[in-house]
């Protein structure tokens, strides 16, 4: 009999990878039950501004369905703030408080890490813009004639990939910018409201606009999803819903690939110069 314990093999290659992706959303999913007044003021906050949209266009007399519009609207900019604030400015932020230097010299990869908090974030998010659209629904008394599941389901994957995809690649970059990623960040919140239609078609902007703006994935994710969930939504859209999963389907492949390309070259550079992990910026 051994006097030592026996030792355990190391997780390598895909099990790696998988536990680290559990591991980084674990925390995520489960500080979000420990502190459950946030829940309230993550619901009841953003039903603030979903009203302000909601009397103007009942003021001016839109079509009822915009009412509905705005509520979905409201719910995925849930999304584009877990996105901005915890997937694009993370590694600044792990930057500043000293972690980001535990991260590159881990042998989990940075790929699995920003996946992780993908999948927290996306999990604590997707229940807050639940909640949104359950009770903005009951409201304001919105109606709902959803004409494809399917094709709803498929649009809402194909955009959240896409859109965290975007998040992991815009770490790198925000990461490579240093003290600038605040500045863009902030810069960057309020305009993607306007450009990506969250409280009103997007074909209103015009088609170049419209086709510009489509580089952000919410914006042919929330167009697909109106017109598939709304009686009015296909005469409102800006392109047919299938063309629209065809380019987030172009769009993950696109964002996934980038963020995979810029997290590698960020881990050389790291570990070339060592200065991304210290504040001389």
């Amino acid at each position: 009999m051994s006097l030592f314990p026996p030792i355990e093999h190391k997780r390598s290659g895909w099990q790696l990878f998988l536990m680290t992706v559990i591991g980084r959303s674990y925390p995520r999913v489960v500080g979000m039950q420990r502190e459950r007044s946030w829940m309230f003021f993550d619901v009841f906050l953003p039903l603030l501004s979903v009203a302000a949209y909601v009397f103007v266009y009942r003021a001016i007399g839109a079509p009822e369905d915009y009412v509905g519009f705005v509520v979905v609207g409201g719910a995925m900019t849930a999304f584009w703030m877990n996105v901005l604030w915890s997937m694009s400015s993370q590694l600044y932020w792990e930057k500043e408080q000293g972690n980001l230097a535990l991260y590159i010299i881990s042998p989990a990869p940075m790929m699995a890490i920003l996946l992780g908090m993908a999948v927290g974030g996306l999990f604590a998010t997707l229940l807050r813009a639940t909640a949104i659209i359950a009770v903005g629904s009951l409201i304001f008394n919105v109606t709902y004639a959803v004409s494809s599941f399917w094709q709803l389901i498929a649009v809402f994957s194909l955009s959240m990939i896409a859109l965290y995809g975007l998040g992991m690649m815009t770490a790198s970059i925000f990461l490579l910018l240093s003290r600038e990623a605040w500045h863009l960040a902030n810069l960057a919140m309020e305009p993607v409201y306007l450009v990506s239609g969250m409280y009103f078609p997007v074909k209103n902007l015009g088609f170049w606009a419209a086709a510009a703006a489509s580089v952000i994935p919410l914006t042919l994710g929330l167009d697909a999803m109106r017109q598939l969930v709304f009686a009015s939504g296909p005469s409102l859209g800006f392109l047919s819903v299938e063309t629209e999963i065809i380019v987030l389907i172009l769009l993950s492949v696109v964002f996934v690939t980038a963020a995979r390309f810029l997290l590698a070259y960020i881990e050389r550079l790291a570990v070339r110069e060592g200065r991304l992990t210290e504040n001389r910026r």
